[in-house]
């Protein structure tokens, strides 16, 4: 039985048209779209570099199995600077979905360089013929002008620490390639193109991640991303790391040498902070899917009551997404033939509560999705050129403060969550209020069960609490006083990621004990059909507990089996 997805995009219509298999360019599969035009490789030599010293450390255990399960995912994503949805951010960064640039919206990309190369004769422009930073009032000559950027590339790949997911990187390099076909920052059309290779070609640039504050966009983690178009650093090409300068000549692709605002372009902006976000909201959105299902089973596995569910209640505070839950919930215990079997005057606030408190949550993620849904498609770039009113504008668009406060937002709505989890685990275990074996097994005492599936559930909702701390009340003060104010939205990406992955362990911990008390309770036929394909998905990995044995494995196995099932089923 498949699970449905409850939470939908709620805001930009989703842009994606099918894939044809028109070969093309290096034997890639392309979209064809109304006038469509073949392109050539960009007119650049292999540059020869010195490899970056940084050597790649392991994987953060902030990845969250991105390659799971790619088969039957043949859309195209096209961009035009306007239409990018975060369900698709995550269907390329997660899934490898293919992503095709406009034509119209290159040809606004050819028209804004041109405009910049014709305001280069007789203005100053910052970034472009000045220094960066405090460092403004240099003049640049024209000839040193593509050594600039050069240069500003090299020295802003200062990130350091283990590599962001890859994930990250993609949806990153997906969300700059759609900011820069909006066609206000200067940039040549090669240069989309070849970044545009790159996610197609599943070329990753190896990405450290520490390094940002949020301000000036994330500066040393996108120039890692254009190190690597420029042949230096390291990549993930396919699933191995190498040079880049070696992924380039496998793919027969040339190495960008940047001309003037290009390599500022590419850095000065949100998108890394942006990447985080658009999987947050994608994995918590599932998450909550996840966790009325697995709440469901809980209420069945105890017999309990559900009054607190009745029409009435939720209608008399009419909170969206109270009353959404409340729905939800109805729907999937209405043929049950398992609740009420523990004839209490009322529930715990655990059970009872849920929808006020999922609900809560669910207002959150539609406030946050909706915010995303205007970022992802604006332009953070600095300066900004604006050809149509022959304009260049120095600005603040690269803050990410407002993207930095909804990552903060994030574990505060969602930690209240688990901490629902982990005391209707403590109803599961506790025999005062189950009615079953003390920790769910055979000869308590002798085995002790999933006693210490509540310790390991308690410390992930503990570490959540610390992680509830927002950092977009931080700043830092920098380039000689010239930057000082800073969001520090990457480390607010970063802890949110982290607070959500706990938070599907969590879940996992709970539907496993929920399927041991429906076996000793013996009413697996009397499960909803809901609880029921969700019992069966548990049993695939984890079977009955029969005596002592190691957890972890089985927690393990179990979040990896819900995150992929649920994961995919909201972004498709």
């Amino acid at each position: 039985m498949s699970i449905p997805c409850e939470y939908l995009s709620i805001t930009a219509p989703i842009h994606i048209l099918f894939q044809l298999p028109i070969k093309g360019f290096c034997g890639a599969n392309l979209a064809l779209t109304q006038n469509w035009k073949l392109f050539k490789k960009p007119h650049t030599t292999l540059i020869n570099t010195k490899l970056n010293t940084y050597k790649p450390l392991a994987i953060s255990s902030l990845k969250m199995f991105a390659n799971h399960t790619r088969a039957n995912l043949k859309d195209t994503v096209f961009l035009d600077g306007n239409s990018l949805t975060v369900q698709q951010v995550y269907k390329v960064a997660c899934f490898g979905v293919k992503v095709v640039v406009e034509q119209n919206a290159l040809e606004k990309v050819e028209k804004c360089h041109d405009y910049l190369l014709k305001a280069l004769k007789n203005k100053t422009i910052y970034g472009v013929n000045t220094g960066f930073g405090s460092l403004a009032t240099t003049r640049i000559s024209d000839s040193d002008a593509s050594q600039l950027q050069e240069n500003m590339i090299r020295s802003h790949s200062a990130a350091v620490g283990s590599p962001l997911p890859k994930e990250v990187v993609r949806a990153a390099m997906l969300l700059r390639l759609n900011t820069l076909a909006k066609g206000y920052s200067g940039v040549r059309v090669a240069t989309l193109r070849l970044l545009e290779e790159f996610l197609n070609r599943e070329i990753t640039p190896v990405v450290p991640e520490t390094g940002s504050l949020g301000a000036s966009g994330d500066l040393a983690q996108l120039a890692h991303i254009a190190l690597a178009m420029m042949g230096e650093g390291y990549v993930y090409h396919k699933e191995e790391i190498v040079p880049s300068r070696v992924a380039l000549e496998r793919e027969a692709l040339n190495a960008f040498k940047p001309a003037p605002k290009e390599g500022l372009a590419l850095v000065n902006g949100t998108q890394m902070t942006v990447a985080t976000a658009c999987l947050c909201v994608i994995r918590a959105k599932a998450l909550l899917s996840a966790l009325e299902d697995v709440a469901c089973l809980t209420i069945e596995a105890l017999g309990a009551s559900t009054e607190w569910l009745n029409e009435w209640i939720h209608a008399l505070r009419p909170i969206p997404g109270q009353v959404a839950v409340a729905q939800n919930m109805r729907r999937k215990l209405q043929d049950s033939k398992a609740i009420g079997r523990n004839k209490r005057v009322q529930e715990a606030y655990s059970i009872r509560c849920i929808p006020q408190v999922h609900g809560a949550a669910l207002e959150s993620l539609e406030f946050c999705e909706r915010l995303l849904s205007i970022e992802i498609n604006s332009v953070s770039d600095n300066p900004l050129i604006v050809p149509e009113e022959e304009l260049i504008l120095s600005g603040g668009n690269f803050h990410a403060q407002p993207i930095a406060m909804l990552l903060d937002l994030l574990p505060i709505s969602l930690t209240p969550l688990g901490a629902l989890c982990e005391r209707r685990l403590e109803r599961l275990l506790n025999p005062a209020f189950s009615g079953l074996p003390a920790y769910l097994t055979s000869q308590s005492g002798l085995n002790s069960g999933y006693m210490l599936a509540q310790y390991t559930a308690a410390s992930l909702v503990s570490e959540n609490r610390v992680l509830c701390h927002p950092a977009s009340v931080d700043t830092a003060i920098v380039s000689n006083g010239q930057e000082d104010h800073a969001s520090m939205g990457l480390l607010a990406g970063k802890k949110a990621l982290k607070a959500i992955e706990n938070l599907w362990r969590i879940c996992a911990i709970e539907a496993l004990c929920a399927s041991q008390a429906v076996d000793l309770a013996s009413i697996e036929q009397k499960l909803g059909g809901n609880s029921r394909a969700l019992y069966e998905r548990v049993r695939s990995v984890a079977p009955k507990l029969e005596k002592d044995q190691v957890l972890s494995e089985q927690f393990e196995a179990l979040y990896k089996k819900l995150f992929e099932h649920y994961t995919r089923a909201q972004a498709l």
